[in-house]
């Protein structure tokens, strides 16, 4: 069976370093921190008191007051992320065949904002239970895709994929073989996360898995830096409009990238560090890369996980030193991470978006915030630090790792008829 090419025709983005598409795309180049003191709730006690939160965002301005109170924040995320997406492919929506239309969705932990209220809400009763009849709707994990079907009309394949920070790499995935076998024409991908709460603070925290920079928010995410102690908690969406490739030549649409392949492995080794030789990021690479038809030397830029915490980053740049060889020194590496924070379940969807632009604009972000080195790291890697690089790619990776082992990678071409 010949699988068909599948495109990306559309994208959208939400981010703590930008609302919509080209705000985000120019924080990156410019290499602009998102982190800052948290204001949605008071965090002076916490040991981590400081977010990448979502900026000047008033959900009304895309959201009527009704249908927002339905919806948790993580929803009206994706909503507004996926709005602005397929509004950029510039599908006709009323002669579309919206059968052959799925959405596909990533998020790691849902309407964590929505839960917390109300367990604290029946906590300061008398013990009657009075909860919200949307407190379920509102909470569960795959309700963002349903919204997103139901406000379009799509009626092709609509789930979440639920695999912590992996989540909606895996949905991107999930979106590039649903097309590729002929199951749908379209379908709208990507995440979305908004687990700045105090519940997702004070759980990330007792793990011990956050920065605790507090007197130096902007600079506290510095992947690959000898000086990091943990990741930047994030907020936010990306959408992408996966097509397959006849389906938009037909209809005139502005094509970024091809999307070649995806590879998952597992790591089979702990709930929540990485392994340390990198054995599964290793395969999920190997995996990717011949899904793809692609071989190492190919390969021009990585988009890394890169959380900035001090056992991943090493088993990463290890494992792409073993997996690429010599040609991992000319392969351009960098976390955007550094600036955006860990957007969990949304990193795969606007990473993905962070390593589709620089094959179309030739430019690659930096990883900001990188001022001593860690002699753990082979110092011959070329890491785009601190500032932009100028470089015509045509091929470009994006890793994405999750709690429990689960690893994701996706394969962006630049594209040519």
């Amino acid at each position: 069976m010949k699988l068909r090419r599948v495109v990306v025709t559309g994208m959208g983005a939400l981010t703590p370093i930008g609302n919509n598409l080209e705000e985000y795309w120019e924080a990156l180049k410019n290499g602009v921190s998102g982190a800052a003191p948290i204001t949605h709730f008071d965090a002076s006690k916490f040991k981590t008191q400081f977010a990448c939160e979502v900026k000047n965002f008033n959900v009304f301005d895309f959201i009527d007051r009704k249908e927002s109170r339905r919806l948790d924040k993580f929803s009206q995320f994706a909503v507004i992320a996926s709005d602005e997406a397929i509004k950029d492919s510039a599908m006709d929506l009323e002669s579309i065949d919206k059968s052959r239309v799925g959405v596909i969705w990533g998020a790691g932990i849902g309407g964590l904002e929505t839960f917390q209220e109300e367990v604290i809400n029946y906590s300061k009763g008398d013990g009657t239970p009075k909860f919200n009849p949307f407190f379920i709707p509102k909470m569960i994990a795959d309700i963002a895709p349903a919204h997103i079907s139901m406000r379009n009309g799509f009626m092709g394949p609509n789930f979440t994929t639920v695999s912590a920070c992996a989540s909606s790499a895996n949905a991107l995935i999930d979106a590039l073989n649903y097309i590729r076998l002929g199951v749908c024409d379209v379908v709208v991908s990507g995440g979305s996360e908004a687990a700045v709460t105090i519940a997702g603070m004070g759980g990330f925290n007792a793990m011990h898995a956050l920065s605790t920079r507090n007197d130096s928010p902007e600079t506290a995410s510095r992947p690959f830096d000898g000086e990091r102690d943990g990741f930047v908690l994030g907020e936010g969406a990306g959408a992408l409009v996966l097509e397959e490739y006849e389906h938009a030549k037909a209809r005139g649409a502005k094509i970024y990238c091809e999307v070649s392949g995806g590879g998952m492995s597992s790591d089979a080794y702990h709930l929540t560090a990485p392994h340390p030789e990198g054995l599964g990021v290793m395969a999920v690479m190997r995996n990717c890369l011949k899904d793809a038809g692609v071989n190492p030397e190919e390969v021009d830029h990585i988009n890394t996980h890169g959380t900035s915490t001090p056992l991943g980053d090493v088993a990463e740049l290890k494992a792409i030193s073993t997996v690429f060889g010599e040609h991992a020194k000319e392969i351009s590496i960098n976390s955007t991470k550094s600036m955006t924070g860990h957007l969990l379940g949304a990193a795969g969807a606007i990473e993905a978006i962070a390593s589709i632009l620089p094959l179309t604009e030739g430019i690659i972000p930096p990883t900001i915030n990188h001022t001593t080195k860690d002699e753990k790291i082979d110092p011959e890697l070329n890491l785009v630090l601190n500032n932009s690089e100028k470089r015509d790619i045509k091929i470009s990776m994006s890793n994405t790792f999750g709690f429990g082992g689960h690893n994701a990678c996706v394969l962006f071409r630049k594209y040519e008829e």
